[in-house]
């Protein structure tokens, strides 16, 4: 069995209503119980799903890579992902997710895969400070409060950077470049739901010596540019004068990148500030889609130099 996922026009519509597909996995019994809790993936991250093909070992692998596969004539790493989140699976790795992710291409064994459902980026909250460092965010699935199964929306970017121990570009002022001027008295305002993810982009925007403020969803960076605008107003200043550039991750709880930049963009307060687009999503449909919605410029994460580079281009325009 092969099932290819992406019907890309129609997928990259949803981002229009703040919606996406999700996913749905198990991993096998979770830790102290009997449960097969669900899992979640973004269906824009996943090329494939597949029997469970021949897994060659490879010598000296990282802990929970299962070795490698051989998929179309690309050699891929498999990632035991119950042995990632803790998971038992009792009926055995008997499906490969094939995934694209920030540049790299990686399989992860799981359990059984479920369904796919479409979501409400509003029915999706924020997991951070719930205790699992893995999970970026929770899907409520049905529409009634006490009721709705749970999904955990896993990190990707925590899980790559925990099994891989990939090298990783030294951010620093040498290794992104000369410095970014902004304005004074401005600020690049930045949302990503990643704590790893908001970690690099931090220490990228220090090396620019760039000021900044962090959010975590795109409606919190939404809320704080109108509070930005109320400051700015009071000071007979624009937001423009206070926010020289939104920099924005598409996958968010609550509102997605998508959504906030169409809402920047669409208004008269803050249309003129350029919104950059930093994302995990990669490929024509997303990229195609981000000049839809009236961003100024996408960068793939996460390398800092580009990142600057991308930045002081739009700055400059």
């Amino acid at each position: 069995m092969t099932t290819p996922l992406h019907d890309a026009d129609e997928r990259t519509n949803l981002t229009g209503n703040n919606q996406f597909e999700l996913l749905l996995f198990r991993l096998g019994e979770a830790p102290g119980t009997e449960r097969r809790e669900l899992y979640g993936i973004n269906v824009f991250k996943v090329r494939e799903i597949l029997v469970m093909p021949t897994i060659t070992a490879m010598a000296n692998a990282p802990a929970n890579v299962l070795g490698i596969a051989n998929i179309r004539g690309q050699i891929i790493p498999v990632i035991d992902l119950p042995a990632v989140v803790g998971c038992v699976p009792k009926r055995g790795l008997t499906i490969l997710m094939v995934t694209e992710y920030a540049r790299t291409t990686q399989a992860f064994a799981v359990e059984e895969v479920d369904e796919i459902v479409r979501l409400e980026w509003s029915n999706v909250l924020a997991a951070e400070g719930n205790g699992g460092d893995l999970v970026t965010s929770i899907a409520k699935l049905d529409g009634d409060a006490e009721k709705s199964r749970l999904v955990q929306v896993l990190d990707v970017e925590q899980i790559l950077r925990n099994v891989m121990h990939t090298a990783e570009e030294a951010i620093t002022p040498q290794s992104v470049g000369a410095a970014v001027n902004l304005p004074e008295g401005s600020i690049i305002l930045a949302a990503d739901d990643s704590p790893v993810a908001r970690m690099m982009i931090e220490q990228g925007l220090a090396a620019m010596g760039t000021p900044y403020i962090m959010t975590k969803t795109g409606q919190e960076a939404w809320e704080r540019l109108q509070s930005i605008e109320v400051e700015a107003n009071a000071e007979g200043k624009s937001a423009q004068d206070k926010v020289a550039l939104v920099l924005t991750d598409l996958e968010m709880p609550v509102m997605d990148g998508f959504t906030l930049t169409r809402n920047i963009k669409q208004d008269q307060r803050f249309k003129s500030i350029p919104v950059v687009i930093h994302s995990s999503l990669t490929g024509t449909a997303n990229e195609a889609h981000v000049s839809s919605v009236g961003a100024d410029a996408y960068v793939a994460k996460f390398v800092a130099s580009e990142l600057a580079a991308t930045i002081r281009q739009v700055l400059r325009q």
